[in-house]
């Protein structure tokens, strides 16, 4: 986790970053595995009232990294390998998740209240990581997108259980569909961003201290409360993801969109 994902405590305010930041803080084992990790840390802080999670250098999350992208023209046949090491997306692995959606779905388990400071690019698992979160700060400048479709994959971080809580049905199908970037400014118009700020990361530090000055017990509460909307039918929906996501991964069309990605010319897509 160390070198993925640092944690820092202060009068009960974690201090959680992506410190991958010569990659732009991207989705490679490592650092799924240290987000995960980083989750199962704090679930079991003594003292914790509200974590911060920012990314390090110039941007939140980038996503996937690229060499799992171009992994993929060589994993045909190997259903599940979106993330090298992961194979069966359907066996659920942490409760209603597997193991790439608990980078995402672990922020809104923990029992106290999440906040993400996001800044430069939150794509594809970055952006669903982010939406994890109880509330989101961010720079009008940031840009966010559902980028998976670029690669013929479907938002399978928990991001379609989490945007439809977000945003009109109709939003989240046209960013679903056509994966375009938009703005900081734009995501708080559309409700996936609570605030803009020209600091995110200090502004959601100085809302994590208000909330570390409430009751503890009171601020626990209203968390599991106003849980219990999104956790409606979200087990059916985080295997629905999994189980689109797996029949699409190594299939000719999802290679077709990673190869033609990666060598810079039009798809080709058999219907």
């Amino acid at each position: 986790m160390k070198d993925r994902v640092s944690i820092d405590l202060e009068d009960g305010v974690a201090d959680v970053r992506l410190i991958r930041d010569d990659k732009m803080n991207a989705l490679d084992p490592a650092m799924f595995e240290g987000i995960i990790e980083a989750g199962e840390k704090l679930a079991a802080m003594k003292g914790l009232r509200a974590v911060v999670l920012s990314g390090e250098g110039k941007a939140f999350c980038a996503g996937l990294d690229m060499g799992s992208f171009a992994a993929m023209k060589d994993a045909k046949g190997q259903a599940g390998d979106k993330v090298p090491g992961v194979r069966d997306l359907t066996r659920r692995t942490h409760g209603i998740a597997n193991r790439p959606q608990q980078c995402a779905w672990l922020w809104r388990s923990l029992p106290v209240p999440v906040i993400a400071a996001v800044h430069g690019v939150a794509f594809g698992g970055g952006f669903q990581i982010a939406l994890g979160a109880d509330i989101r700060y961010a720079t009008a400048d940031a840009r966010f997108s559902v980028m998976e479709i670029k690669w013929g994959l479907v938002p399978d971080l928990a991001g379609t259980q989490l945007m439809r809580h977000l945003a009109r049905e109709d939003i989240v199908r046209e960013l679903t569909y056509t994966g375009r970037i938009f703005t900081g400014e734009e995501a708080m118009k559309l409700g996936f961003v609570t605030r803009i700020a020209v600091d995110p990361r200090a502004a959601a530090f100085e809302t994590a201290r208000e909330i570390a000055a409430k009751s503890p017990d009171a601020i626990r509460a209203a968390k599991r409360l106003l849980n219990l909307a999104v956790a409606s039918d979200a087990a059916a929906g985080l295997m629905a993801e999994s189980v689109e996501q797996q029949k699409l991964i190594g299939a000719p069309n999802q290679l077709e969109a990673v190869m033609s990605n990666l060598q810079k010319r039009a798809a080709s897509y058999q219907d």
